[in-house]
């Protein structure tokens, strides 16, 4: 079973930082695009940030310059380093990734989502 775990959410003061770590596990073929999205009370869940397999980034206007997703492919993971942070930026984070996993002989695509962890930033 392929599963994604995140960590590093947590309570920050405006202007501070905060890092946030998703880490794949599980009968993993290869990982294609990974991201982080995020999720604020009474909101839709939006993109904050993406990496290709091939390391092209793309960001939300609303992070741009302040947030940076980097992939490690050998440890199966994907970054956030989230820098001059916004009350705005208050929200549940959840790391997302496009996966093959290998079901015996069989290749299987899926995309799969963490279970989120908190990021609140006061004012």
């Amino acid at each position: 079973q392929v599963q994604l775990v995140e960590s590093g959410g947590g309570l920050v003061q405006a202007g501070g930082s905060l890092r946030l770590s998703c880490v794949a596990s599980g009968n993993i073929f290869s990982i294609n695009t990974m991201g982080w999205y995020r999720q604020a009370p009474g909101k839709q869940r939006e993109v904050v940030a993406t990496i290709t397999s091939g390391d092209s980034t793309n960001y939300a206007d609303s992070v741009n310059g302040r947030f940076t997703i980097s992939r490690d492919n050998a440890k199966k993971t994907v970054t956030l380093q989230m820098n001059s942070l916004k009350p705005e930026d208050t929200a549940v984070y959840y790391c997302n990734a496009d996966i093959s996993k290998l079901q015996g002989p069989v290749r299987i695509n899926g995309n799969y989502w963490g279970q989120g962890t908190q990021v609140t930033v006061s004012s």
